[in-house]
């Protein structure tokens, strides 16, 4: 018996480390006028150049239950203790589900070992979350042991990212304590965080260059007296901009920075063009 990670789509994991940790995703969906989508199955450069053109955001919806059942099922009946670490409660109903889906087990199965931990973000910052447990397990960490783990990486973790416009977020509905820069967007540059689960203001500056930055100054606050844990450049359609705040971070700190793109579920309420880092401290 092992110890199994599960988590959604919204984790944007590179699909390589996925699969050499052995971390199994459920995706949530996308939903357009014509059509809704698992969000694992959209072309990323396709979707955001349409997206400026619709009429409307396209929302989305919390992975189906069939979809999550089947992939719990699976591994506890395989013999497996399962860990399912999903974004923010306060963003989705996917946590709750999730534990409509562990009861629902635990009826017919009930020495069936699942927990679920509510990681009160999204992205890379959860990304580096699920990733650390994925490697407890893999050197055989019981699953009290990742749980205690994963709450110190959760606590020692930032998401900080600065969005081309506030437009998105205003009106797909989803910019949490961020609503008091809507009022007075003139000449702001606002560097987003998230908080208790929910998107906040972290600072705000005049450019997108003081924002950049801004998010380097804080990581090297961060870092004082700690050796990072790990960290994620991400964008949003903006390749070559994440690539070259990539090389500014390796030029600081002397270590490689990968880069990733967010995907259809949070980028439709943060926009393209989009710019931040993820990153936990040890």
């Amino acid at each position: 018996m092992s110890v199994k990670i599960i988590t959604d789509s919204t984790s944007y994991i590179p699909e390589s480390i996925r699969q050499k940790l052995d971390i199994t995703i459920i995706s949530l969906n996308i939903i357009t006028n014509t059509s809704s989508k698992r969000e694992v199955e959209i072309n990323l450069d396709e979707f955001y150049q349409e997206l400026p053109h619709l009429s409307a955001i396209p929302t989305s919806s919390q992975p189906s239950p069939d979809e999550m059942l089947a992939s719990f099922e699976q591994l506890t009946n395989e013999g497996h203790e399962v860990l399912g670490i999903f974004l923010s409660s306060k963003m989705s109903g996917t946590y709750s589900s999730a534990h409509l889906i562990k009861n629902l087990i635990l009826e017919t199965n009930p020495d069936a070992k699942i927990e679920l931990f509510d990681s009160l973000t999204n992205c890379m910052q959860m990304g580096l979350i699920v990733m650390e447990a994925a490697k407890a397990a893999q050197s055989g960490a019981s699953l009290e042991e990742i749980l205690c783990l994963i709450h110190t990486v959760q606590h020692n973790s930032r998401f900080l990212f600065t969005p081309h416009t506030l437009d998105y977020l205003k009106k797909g509905g989803r910019i949490g304590g961020a609503s008091a820069l809507l009022g007075n967007l003139f000449q702001i540059k606002p560097i987003l965080t998230v908080e208790n689960g929910e998107t906040t203001v972290f600072t705000k500056v005049r450019t997108k260059k003081k924002a950049i930055l801004s998010m380097i100054t804080k990581l090297k606050e961060d870092l004082d007296g700690h050796e990072l844990g790990g960290l994620f450049v991400h964008h949003i359609s903006c390749e070559d901009e994440g690539l070259e705040l990539a090389k500014q971070i390796e030029s600081e700190l002397n270590t490689p920075i990968q880069i990733q793109s967010i995907g259809p579920v949070i980028g439709c309420h943060v926009g393209p063009g989009s710019i931040g880092i993820a990153y936990f401290v040890k």
